[in-house]
């Protein structure tokens, strides 16, 4: 006797190939029925022999789309009925909606090889695609994922193209950005005003302007790039005046693994990364060794160890790399310094004027702009503590070939979360309410959440010019609307200045303070699925504090519902406020005036060479008066302190840029630490690191400085090198660190050790103090599926607010 099995499928299942892959599932079991994208997912019903369900029912999971992600299955049985066949039927709109948009992801093999066959009807066309690749998530207006509700809407298929969207064999079924040379968008060359260039082949002219050191606004995925030549100095120092962006480092560009060698030294683990469906930037180490031959421009990226290097993701990219022959280009974010990244072509001709001198654009829309992913592959040593083993509480049903890339990802460390993993959920352990979290002032991020499910935007940046803030409006609006989530909770940083917070403040939704240190402790909690109370270590440059200082510096004993601050650094001025983020001197100034008084003066320590007389001397009136001085607890600014009075720079041109420098002094002397080939440092040597000194305070402790400050001045006097210098402050903090987390499992048994915040960017640091941790018998948990800094910052807000006794369930 036949039976029927309704399935429901949840998950990213629309537009990966899904469909077709259940129809050929089925007719090669030879099974009737139907299956229809619905609003929550797929619906399937399959009948035909018992076995032949029960083995359509095993398998639907394990041969499943590349991009595809199931989450959840649940199969009832239902009554038997007609059909002659099994049928592909067209979705139903009004249900309520949770479907999982697949993000835009780099261009497939099988494309590709269509792309270079001159033979194919797609050989050299630049928005080549099918179900396995190709742009999703930017070009989505609405749901169900269908093509009237993307931006392919204006582009009718050619018979050609519609036979195979129409075909359930076909790799191209319903593939909605599906299109050739017949009947799709096309590329244009602009000029820096607008007007079309007059060439047969855009392409080909874009890469004779920059062979000739032009600077050329390539328009992709997500947004603009500005391409250079990476190995025409001229060209890149044109690029960073133009952008105004003098010492961070620009991303580059290259055709292949193989091409990323000569100048990068790459892992097994990097490559993968490298040619993962994401195609994030990821960092690697330069090559130094000096048979090395490669013609990368140092003002690439100046004095830096590491290279962001990314592969060709867009069928544009690998024409432009594979024509053109060039070494690298770099391909930077198309904007000006801080603002968000163009996406139109009349707004990038507008914006990018300036910048550019020619423009590469087309014809199809960027409904949203996502700029790129950057992510670094943590040691072997970090890993296990970046991702430990957890309990998987969702009903998934992943197949068994995806076990190793899991375990591949665990090594992945993301910096900014954005073109390819957004917006695929972080899947959180227990159902929390709809709750819309506005993130912090920089780096900005959204989240919504919705049962298991936080959504986190793509990249926002910083909040601080108007055209930021309209994308950060834009973007709550358009993820709230393809997601179809209609919070009932908004969460907000307590700082009263920042954008984001002036935001939430003005819509009629109820609101939930957060203090930003809570919710960076909450966001790896949210991501390493842990509940109850947990140490946490939060650590960067600026947060505003439950009692109106500036904090950065924090130990929290902390759950989702509240938090005791256990610890933190002493305080010590902000002279200038904000003003000291960009000038570290100033905060080394306020270190050593705060702990000898003027007698510092009399040391004659070099970095104070460089210091305007007058400038110094109304700067120790201003930390005297306490006028515009706020005191500060952060971690962040120490690090600029200690860097600054070492001789590393009194003065940053990004941010963090300081703290950076000064570990990166280190690169030569714990190289083999910090990559996981030997231990790190020995910390009962007490002068392989600065002293500190734990005050109690209250019911915690405070962080004394002074000691430290002390025997750090003694060593530049005593012209120690800087390598040594940098090492023994960062010992110094991961051996207070350790002490206080063992102190407070002694006063809470709590074995559990969270760590985040910016300043756990710092591998070294990161790597030192969780090794330490670990032998010390505790749980260790960071954070590595969304940032660690700012960027992760609103997935620990919506965890808190919906915490909170009230929030709406």
């Amino acid at each position: 006797m036949p039976i029927r099995r309704h399935i429901e499928v949840s998950g990213i299942v629309q537009g990966v190939g899904f469909r077709p892959y259940i129809y050929r599932l089925a007719t090669e079991r030879h099974l009737v029925g139907a299956i229809r994208n619905t609003a929550s997912g797929v619906s399937i019903e399959v009948q035909g022999e018992p076995s032949s369900v029960e083995d359509f029912v095993i398998h639907l999971p394990q041969d499943a789309p590349p991009l595809s992600r199931i989450t959840e299955i649940e199969v009832a049985e239902v009554p038997c009925n007609g059909d002659p066949e099994f049928r592909i039927i067209a979705s139903h709109a009004g249900e309520r909606v949770r479907t999982l948009i697949s993000p835009d992801v780099a261009t497939c093999d099988d494309c590709l090889r269509e792309m270079f066959d001159p033979r194919d009807r797609r050989f050299q066309y630049p928005f080549t695609n099918c179900t396995n690749c190709g742009p999703r998530f930017t070009i989505t207006r609405s749901i169900p994922y269908d093509r009237p509700y993307t931006a392919m809407a204006p582009f009718q298929m050619c018979p050609a193209c519609q036979k195979e969207y129409d075909d359930p064999l076909n790799r191209r079924f319903h593939a909605q950005p599906n299109a050739c040379w017949d009947c799709g968008p096309r590329l244009q060359l602009l000029d820096r005003e607008g007007q079309s260039i007059a060439t047969g082949d855009p392409l080909k002219s874009s890469i004779e302007f920059l062979r000739a050191g032009q600077i050329v606004a390539i328009k992709g995925l997500g947004g603009f790039h500005l391409a250079a030549d990476a190995t025409n100095a001229v060209a890149v120092v044109r690029l960073r005046e133009r952008k105004r962006r003098v010492g961070r480092p620009f991303a580059i560009m290259v055709a292949s693994v193989d091409a990323a060698r000569q100048f990068c030294e790459i892992s097994a683990a990097e490559e993968s990364a490298l040619l993962s469906i994401q195609r994030p930037i990821v960092l690697l180490r330069r090559r130094t060794s000096a048979g090395d031959a490669s013609y990368i421009s140092e003002e690439v990226a100046p004095g830096n160890p590491y290279l962001g290097v990314f592969l060709p993701y867009t069928p544009l990219h690998h024409l432009l790399l594979r024509e053109a022959e060039f070494e690298a280009l770099v391909m930077t974010s198309g904007n000006l310094s801080e603002e968000p990244i163009a996406i139109a072509n009349r707004e990038a001709v507008a914006r990018l004027g300036t910048l550019a001198d020619n423009f590469l654009v087309h014809n199809r829309d960027i409904l949203l702009r996502c700029d790129d992913s950057v992510v670094r592959l943590l040691p072997p040593s970090l890993a296990p503590f970046a991702q430990p083993s957890r309990p998987l509480r969702l009903k998934a049903f992943d197949r068994e070939g995806r076990k190793d890339a899991a375990k591949s990802a665990k090594k992945i460390q993301q910096l900014r979360r954005s073109r390819g993993f957004v917006p695929v959920p972080v899947f959180l352990r227990n159902e929390v309410p709809s709750v819309l979290a506005v993130g912090g002032e920089l780096k900005n991020t959204i989240c919504l959440t919705k049962g298991k499910h936080a959504f986190l935007s793509q990249h926002v940046g910083d909040l601080e010019n108007v055209e930021s803030y309209k994308f950060f409006e834009e973007a709550i609006a358009h993820l709230q609307n393809v997601l179809e989530i209609r919070p009932e909770v908004i969460a907000y940083d307590l700082h009263p200045g920042y954008f984001s917070t002036r935001w939430a403040l003005q819509q009629t939704l109820p609101l939930v303070g957060v203090q930003h240190h809570h919710a960076h402790v909450a966001s790896c909690m949210a991501e390493n699925h842990l509940d109850g109370k947990v140490i946490g270590f939060a650590l960067d440059g600026t947060g505003y504090g439950s009692d109106g200082k500036v904090w950065g510096g924090e130990v929290l004993v902390a759950d989702y519902a509240g938090f005791e601050r256990a610890a933190h650094f002493e305080y010590i001025p902000l002279p200038g406020g904000a003003a000291a983020i960009h000038e570290p001197w100033r905060m080394a100034v306020s270190c050593l005036a705060h702990h000898f008084g003027r007698d510092f003066l009399k040391r004659k320590l070099p970095f104070m060479a460089e210091i305007n007389q007058q400038k110094l001397d109304v700067l120790l009136q201003m930390i005297d008066r306490r006028v515009n001085s706020p005191l500060t607890s952060s971690c962040g600014r120490l690090f600029d302190a200690v860097a600054a009075i070492a001789g590393v720079r009194n003065t940053v041109t990004y941010e963090a840029q300081a703290a950076i420098e000064l570990e990166m002094a280190m690169d030569g002397l714990n190289r083999g630490a910090r990559d996981g080939i030997a231990g790190s440092t020995d910390l009962s040597n007490a002068n392989q690191s600065y002293p500190l000194v734990l005050t109690p305070q209250d019911s915690g402790f405070v962080i004394g400085t002074r000691p430290l400050f002390e025997a750090l001045v003694e060593d530049i006097l005593a012209k120690r090198a800087l390598a040594e210098i940098s090492s023994k402050f960062h010992n110094g903090l991961v051996a207070v660190f350790l002490q206080i987390a063992t102190e407070l499992r002694r006063r809470t048994s709590l074995n559990r050790v969270c760590l985040s915040g910016g300043t756990f960017n710092n591998l070294y640091l990161t790597q030192t103090l969780s090794e330490a941790l670990s032998t010390g018998g505790f749980e260790v948990f960071s954070q590595n599926e969304v940032p660690a800094g700012d960027g992760g910052l609103s997935l620990g807000q919506a965890m808190v607010a919906a915490a909170r006794p009230g929030s709406a369930r």
